[in-house]
């Protein structure tokens, strides 16, 4: 089989997993390599995301490694046997790769749980609202390229539409709906836009006042992704070369109890509604 030249997050994420399970198994990887009968430099190629593993490899590499973790080996397999060719594939060589691996890694998610403080989340953005966002941008972008990111965000959509639409929570700071991004009528169809997503039942949108004493949480930015299994779950964060997918368990753990502590100290989603709603008739 050809080595991939370039791994997306989502092969890189099971390349890690299978690393981190060698690793804790104490064993090299040309201990691996030896007890499933290929050469190192196989091994060295899987865990570095260029090459895929079978089913029947990966289920052999779990049993030497001594883990015991069935529904953690089954999603694996499933991630490793996984032959979906989304619609974010059309953007490929069009778009930066993060572009692409944002969109593959909502797709799969059981669950998304987003944070934010100066913009309105990426998938609740209005048309108008996104093409402002990323009007700003320095270098400029070309006009085809910004309206093919346009494109690309208005379809990252699809993860909350459909008959099984992905749960979704997301806590807003009010400057972020205070922020004329945009002119004034563009601004105000972003808020009407998201009032009109928190009526379904599977959206939860929060707010978090300017007037809430006490609040330190302003550096707590972020999108969590659930995974199949907890082990599998992502956080995504703004980084300066791109977004940075964060995973490790301990990391993980961290952003839980951080979505926590702000979600507990947003306004409840009717409330919440009611705050859009009147920001709306201010505009």
């Amino acid at each position: 089989m050809a080595l991939r030249r370039e791994a997306t997050a989502r092969q890189m994420r099971l390349a890690v997993e299978l690393r981190r399970l060698r690793e804790a198994a104490g064993l090299t990887s040309r201990d691996a390599a030896a007890l499933l009968g290929v050469s190192p430099a196989q091994i060295s190629q899987i865990e570095a995301g260029l090459a895929g593993v079978s089913e029947k490899r990966l289920r052999s590499l779990a049993a030497q490694y001594v883990c015991t973790d069935g529904p953690f080996i089954d999603a694996l397999v499933t991630v490793a046997t996984d032959r979906t060719r989304g619609w974010w594939e059309q953007y490929r060589g069009l778009l930066p790769t993060p572009f692409l691996d944002l969109a593959e890694l909502e797709h799969h998610a059981t669950f998304l749980r987003e944070v934010q403080f100066l913009y309105i989340p990426g998938p609740l953005q209005a048309e108008d609202y996104a093409r402002a966002v990323f009007s700003y941008r320095v270098p400029e972008l070309p006009h085809e390229e910004l309206e093919l990111r346009v494109r690309h965000r208005m379809q990252r959509k699809a993860m909350l539409e459909g008959s099984a639409p992905t749960p979704y929570d997301g806590v807003i700071h009010e400057a972020a709906l205070r922020i004329m991004v945009g002119d004034r009528a563009t601004s105000r169809a972003q808020l009407v836009h998201l009032l009109e997503l928190s009526e379904a039942d599977h959206i939860a949108v929060r707010v978090i006042p300017f007037d809430l004493e006490g609040f330190a949480g302003a550096a707590s930015a972020m999108a969590y992704a659930g995974g199949p299994v907890p082990k599998l779950d992502t956080v995504v964060r703004d980084a300066p070369q791109g977004a940075a997918f964060i995973d490790s368990e301990a990391q993980l753990n961290a952003f839980r109890t951080l979505f926590r502590k702000v979600e507990a100290v947003s306004l409840e989603a009717e409330r919440s509604r009611d705050f859009i709603h009147r920001l709306t008739k201010e505009l």
